[in-house]
């Protein structure tokens, strides 16, 4: 293990009134505390404030987009059954499919919108009403069909369980800094223990202050909140922070002591922002109606997006909401209509709220989950299994052509066959689209240089506006 220290300059120790002002809930103390040591990064971007590594930092180019909301649909929805319309699969019902079993067709009608003619199932009525804004990847592909790897492997780069790395979020973080220096810049909402859990938005080997922070459905952000009473909260963060300080100007001292500091104080200044951000009864009626705002499980989805749309109107670089339950091996037809029901409108809520406020200009907003499905019937008729091979995604918003499709699978929809993206294709595209470029967005650890695109990764730039 390395004690190289980190390049950035470690904190003189301060005055008890200075480090009152600057010190913070515990915020992240548990997951830095089983972090492990890292070398020191590359040198990357200019920050205004070399003294803090979440200062804005100047992109490697122009941005096409600041900011980006992924709306992450975990468990592989079934793309045949919302947005992708095979002809040929809808006239084969019960024929041999490729690779066994019996060809399935969708059960729900399809019909085309906008003047793109983009083909949308009954169960995306309101989604679909935007389909001359989309930009559809239809020919990604990916590595592995186990959910667990998958998923890790779309949120960092590689499926290797051996090995965690940074994920997409850190990774932007740790490029760019955060825009809000009184908010985390990486938030993950409801996020769930299901798929590699906590792997998903970490920060591995990158120093721990580039780590995702978790709010849950309900707008609750653990540790936030102070446990004392004032007064003795103060002497309290005061002694934490004066031995962490000690510790941190120590010799051989862990990197780890930096991102300890770092987020006590950034969680000191949240009690004061985040819980009025992440408190949505403050919007207009009109607005909860818009999003289909309502308790409990049913309203989760709709209370992701609004408090997604908050976060990234006060500056917070990416923000990832999750929606289980789309792992539809048996019960496809029930499943997808509950599925649907719950996302549908919340989705075009966000895309229409972004657009009226002028944020869709410069942030980016991606659709999708960590593979496809297959057309072949599974079990009793009533599910699908995985198909990694060719499977979609939509864009909208910053930096993309509106109303365009890129790529496509086969008249089945089980290979893509054109416009072939594979998931380090996606990630160095996406930074390409946030002013980074994945080749210089490195990393050094264990010897060696690390990014997120690993050794691989084109831009895809037709997709750009």
């Amino acid at each position: 293990m390395s004690n190289l220290k980190s390049p950035f300059p470690i904190y003189n120790p301060v005055s008890r009134r200075s480090l009152l002002r600057s010190a913070s809930a515990g915020f992240g103390y548990v997951a830095l505390a089983g972090l492990l040591s890292a070398s020191a990064p590359t040198a990357y971007g200019l920050t205004a404030d070399p003294t803090n590594p979440l200062a804005p930092k100047q992109p490697n180019f122009k941005p096409k987009a600041k900011r980006i909301i992924f709306l992450f649909m975990e468990g592989a929805m079934s793309g045949l059954d919302t947005f992708e319309y095979k002809t040929e699969l809808q006239k084969s019902n019960g024929k041999s499919a490729p690779g066994g079993g019996l060809l399935n067709p969708s059960k729900f009608q399809f019909k085309q919108y906008g003047q793109t003619g983009s083909w949308f199932s009954e169960l995306m009525p309101n989604i679909a009403k935007h389909a001359d804004d989309l930009c559809w990847l239809r020919g990604l592909h990916t590595d592995t069909p186990a959910h667990p790897q998958a998923v890790v492997q779309l949120h960092t780069g590689s499926a290797n369980a051996a090995l965690t790395r940074p994920s997409m979020g850190s990774w932007l973080l740790y490029g760019l800094g955060t825009e809000n220096q009184d908010l985390p810049g990486y938030v993950v909402i409801n996020p769930t223990p299901n798929f590699g859990g906590a792997a998903n938005y970490g920060s591995a080997f990158l120093p721990a202050y580039y780590q995702g922070t978790s709010v849950s459905d309900q707008g609750f952000m653990p540790n936030v909140q102070a446990a004392s009473p004032h007064a003795l909260e103060i002497e309290q963060l005061d002694l934490i922070q004066t031995r962490n300080h000690e510790l941190a100007s120590s010799d051989g001292a862990p990197d780890v002591v930096e991102g300890v500091i770092k987020s006590y104080e950034l969680g000191f200044r949240m009690q004061d922002k985040v819980p009025e951000l992440l408190d949505i009864t403050k919007e207009p009626q009109k607005v909860l109606d818009a999003y289909g705002i309502k308790p409990g499980l049913e309203g989760s989805f709709a209370r992701q997006c609004l408090t997604a749309r908050r976060l990234s109107e006060a500056g917070v670089r990416f923000v990832e909401i999750r929606q289980p339950g789309w792992d539809h091996h048996t019960n496809l037809h029930k499943g997808l209509i509950s599925q649907t029901s719950m996302v549908d409108q919340p989705t075009s809520a966000l895309l229409a709220d972004l657009g009226q406020r002028g944020l869709l200009d410069d942030t980016l907003v991606i659709f999708g989950s960590e593979f496809g499905r297959l057309p072949a019937a599974q079990g009793n008729d009533d599910g699908r299994d995985h198909n990694i091979t060719g499977y979609s995604m939509f864009l909208a918003g910053a930096g993309i052509k509106k109303g365009f499709s890129y790529g496509a699978t086969d008249e089945l929809g089980i290979n893509a066959v054109d416009g072939r993206m594979h998931i380090n294709d996606l990630h160095a595209t996406l930074l390409a689209l946030m002013g980074l470029d994945h080749e210089r967005l490195t990393y050094r650890y264990a010897g060696r240089d690390f990014r997120l695109t690993d050794v691989a990764g084109i831009v895809q730039k037709d997709i750009f506006a």
